[in-house]
Formats: structure tokens, sequence, C-alpha cells
């Protein structure tokens, strides 16, 4: 089968197209799936870079957001069938020994893949592939991060950093269905632009722009008394961004987290956290839940995913390098 394969850590070099290698084999309750898409994510690159106290066993497929087709079931497996369209849920359990797909076993980057049957989610009639694959780990986490865990409600202001991103996008959507106002961060005027049609009500250049100021601008300055600031920021960028973030929190804000795209090492000035009596709030991933919500909300058109581009297994590299380097607005999809 053709698949996209890591053997060892590094830049994307490392990533080296196969034409034959082995098609996986089902056991006992696993399913094998013809793969239709999979999205890319950072922990994709993380994975293939190689992560400080993370174990990865090499050779690896990575790609863990898989939209495709039941093909094979093994022995014990019920409630699926071959031809059932599903999506799987990457989170571990302890059905798939608690691991990871695409992380501690072969992922989507290829034409077939095995997953536990418990990973499976049907798709909806009406939600094709690349919608699904979409969906996991940028807008479940989103979902679980500003609705399930920061309960983002109607009249907030929520600053929103690394904006063009897919879990930036879809927090960018979340937040406005919720009726919140939004101040998305971007880098460049198209991205800014884009940011806009999606609903952003107010965007920064932080490429550009002082943000902390810039959200002063917009909000005010956060008082002790109350007055200015944002009741909302969701950071998932790290890298040296927590400082002005919290600067930009009024007086009971909330600072959102769920990971660390520019970087996990960070500093934070406690003074303004206890003086403004903020909060943080992280959100490791999602739940199943999270996922069933958001593709029903596809199938009713309620909420639809961003796709930057579909690009053929072949431009492996080049969608890894969209991520990389900072060019994709919304989520890049592979299509083995």
């Amino acid at each position: 089968m053709r698949a996209a394969v890591v053997y060892e850590h590094g830049d994307r070099e490392k990533i080296i197209l196969e034409d034959d290698y082995p098609e996986p084999e089902v056991s006992e309750g696993w399913v094998k799936l013809r793969v239709h898409a999979v999205s890319v994510n950072f922990h994709d690159i993380f994975s293939r870079r190689g992560m400080p106290g993370i174990k990865i066993p090499l050779p690896l497929i990575i790609g863990s957001d898989i939209a495709g087709e039941v093909v094979e079931c093994g022995e014990g497996v019920s409630g699926v069938s071959p031809g059932d369209r599903v999506l799987v849920d990457p989170q571990p359990s302890a059905e798939n020994g608690g691991k990871m797909i695409g992380e501690a076993f072969d992922g989507g980057r290829a034409e077939f893949c095995l997953a536990h049957a418990s990973q499976l989610v049907p798709i909806p009639e009406g939600v094709d592939f690349v919608t699904a694959s979409a969906i996991p780990l940028a807008y479940a986490t989103a979902h679980r991060l500003m609705v399930t865990r920061g309960g983002i409600a109607a009249g907030e202001k929520v600053l929103i950093l690394g904006a063009s991103g897919g879990v930036g996008t879809a927090s960018v959507l979340l937040a406005k269905m919720a009726g919140a106002e939004v101040i998305a961060c971007g880098s460049s005027e198209g991205k800014l632009e884009r940011l806009r049609e999606l609903g952003a009500d107010h965007v920064i250049d932080y490429a550009n722009q002082d943000m902390r100021k810039a959200v002063w601008e917009i909000v005010g300055k956060p008082r002790i008394v109350g007055t200015g600031g944002v009741d909302v920021v969701m950071n998932s960028t790290g890298g040296g961004t927590l400082t002005d973030s919290v600067r930009c929190l009024k007086l009971g804000g909330r600072l959102l987290t769920c990971g660390a795209t520019a970087g996990f090492k960070d500093e934070l000035d406690l003074r303004y956290v206890w003086t403004f009596e903020q909060t943080l709030i992280g959100a490791n991933g999602w739940r199943r839940s999270d996922i069933e919500i958001l593709l029903d909300k596809a199938r009713e058109g309620a909420l639809l995913p961003v796709v930057d581009c579909v690009l053929p297994l072949s431009e492996v590299r080049e969608a890894d390098r969209l991520l990389e380097e900072r060019e994709n607005f919304g989520k890049v999809v592979i299509v083995p």
C-alpha cells in the first residue's frame, strides 16, 4: 500500500513515501479502514520531530485525525460492518492499550490503517470524509476548551491567539455561536480578512502590532475596579505570550490553554493573576461527546470546519510545511 513513513526523527525530509508498504492485518477487536481523509495537526509534526519524554516507536505512519470506510473486521467486533463510514476518535483508551493512533501505533497517512472498534464514530449522512477528518484534534479540543471547560457565554469579550490555525478558527466559530464579541489575532492581512469573514469583530496583526496595546485600544486597559480588558483569552500558542495574555484579562478573567505550538516554556507575572483574581483553565484534548456534538452540528450545517486545502499523499511534506511555516488558514487535509 502507499504510505508516508517516518524511520527516524527529524525534519520533513525524514518522511519517506513508500509504494509497497505492508498492509496492516486485523486482530481480535480491531478494524481495518480504507483511509479517505486524514487532517494534519501540530501533534503530527511533534511526533515526526520527536517529543521529549515520549517514546515513539519507529518506523511509524503518522496521522491521527482519520476518516474512512470499514473494509474488514476482526473477531469479536460488533456494531460495525464493512462499508460503514467512520471517524476515528484518536483518544487513548483502555481498549486500545492506552495508546494514541499516529503516535504509538501506525496512523492514517496511508491507504489503510487499523483502529480499535471502540474508537469508531459513525459519520452522519451529509458529512463528507474531509469535513469529518478535520474535527477531532482541533475542533473537538476547541469545543472542550471553549464550551465544556471554558463556558464561553453571550456578551463576553474573547481574545483568540493563533486564530488562523485549526484550533484557532474553531475557537472563533464557537465563540461567535455562543454570542461572544471576538478579537482574533493573525499574522497577515490575508488571514485577518478571512477572520473577519468568519465573524471576528476585531482583528489584530500580531506580527506588526503590539498585541497587548492593540487589545487595550479596543476594550480598554484592565483596572482592578472591573473596567477594561477581555473576559477570556484563548491561548494555544505559548512561546512567550502568557504575560501579554494575562495583562489583557479583566478582573475575574479566564485564561484558556490547550497547547503550546510556539513553545511550552513561558513566563507568568503572578502579581496580575492574584490582583485581578484570574483563573487558568486547561483542556487536555477532548471527549467522545465533543466529537459527537460537532459531527451533529456539521450534519445540520451549523458549524463546518474551515479547510485551507486538500492535498494528495504525495504532497505530505508540503502539508507539514504549511503548518510549520504557519501559512495555512484552517485545516490542511491529506487524501491518501
